[in-house]
């Protein structure tokens, strides 16, 4: 299966390269996600409880990042076990282009699934795996302005200074459409997973 998009970040190239790479924000932004921990140079450890249709399971998986361009772009190899519920396994391009004040994430994936869980119809899957992505994206986008209050400020005050009719149509510098992954790097991965 392939997909590919992007997201408008408020946040800067580096700032989003320094959040899509720390575990902690990962963990905190990834649908399910229990534990995301470097396991080696370049490779994460990652647990996850995902429900889809009537399949439930918890998933473990290996993230390893290659192809690293800081804070530009890198590539995601994935691959997780959820038992008898099945298996995901595969890759993920992530570039991050700045602009103006903010940066664009772009991604393009290539996964595939086996086990119950490639039985539950592409639909479903194709539907849980966008819910997934939207919900990473709220939740990274809460928390860079958590952690980044100015880089989400600026534009609102910019906004705010402009003329009404420049303002219709404008949806703003806000969170798009998905994968981090989605991203981004772990979410992505997690995207991924419900590919």
């Amino acid at each position: 299966m392939e997909m590919q998009g992007s997201r408008d970040l408020a946040i800067t190239q580096q700032q989003a390269w320094d959040a899509l790479n720390d575990p902690e924000v990962l963990k905190q932004c990834i649908p399910g996600c229990d534990k995301v921990e470097a396991s080696g140079p370049d490779t994460f450890s990652i647990g996850m409880a995902l429900k889809i249709g009537p399949v439930s399971a918890k998933f473990t998986g290996k993230i390893t990042l290659s192809d690293i361009n800081p804070p530009n772009s890198y590539t995601i190899s994935f691959e997780g076990q959820g038992g008898p519920a099945g298996f995901g396994k595969g890759n993920a391009k992530v570039l991050l282009t700045p602009h103006g004040r903010g940066n664009t994430l772009s991604y393009e994936v290539q996964a595939s699934v086996g086990g119950k869980v490639a039985q539950m119809g592409q639909r479903l899957i194709d539907g849980v795996a966008k819910s997934m992505a939207e919900d990473f994206f709220k939740r990274f986008d809460l928390a860079m302005q958590a952690r980044y209050p100015e880089a989400y400020a600026e534009p609102a005050q910019d906004a705010a200074a402009a003329p009404a009719s420049a303002q219709e149509g404008n949806e703003g510098p806000g969170m798009g459409v998905l994968v981090f992954g989605a991203i981004v790097v772990l979410a992505l991965a997690a995207y991924v997973f419900m590919r």
